[in-house]
C-alpha cells in the first residue's frame, strides 16, 4: 500500500467520523451532548484540514503518490 493510498484512507476515515459526530449532534436532545459532539466534529475537521494539507504537500514532492 502506498503512502498516497494510506493518506487517502486516513482522510476518508476522519471524514466519516466527523460526519457521524455531526449527525449525533443533530439527533440528540441533550444540549451538553450536542455541544460535545459539535466540539469533536470541529476537532476532526481541523485534523482533516491538516491531513489534506499534508497530502497536497506529499503529492507535490512525490507526484507518483498523487491520487487519481
Amino acid at each position: 500500500m502506498t503512502v498516497g493510498t494510506q493518506m487517502q484512507q486516513a482522510i476518508a476515515g476522519i471524514q466519516s467520523a466527523a460526519a457521524t459526530m455531526k449527525t449525533f449532534a443533530l439527533q440528540t436532545q441533550d444540549q451538553n451532548a450536542r455541544n460535545e459532539f459539535q466540539q469533536i466534529a470541529q476537532t476532526l475537521d481541523g485534523a482533516l484540514q491538516t491531513l489534506q494539507n499534508r497530502q497536497n504537500y506529499i503529492e507535490q514532492q512525490e507526484p507518483q503518490y498523487k491520487q487519481q
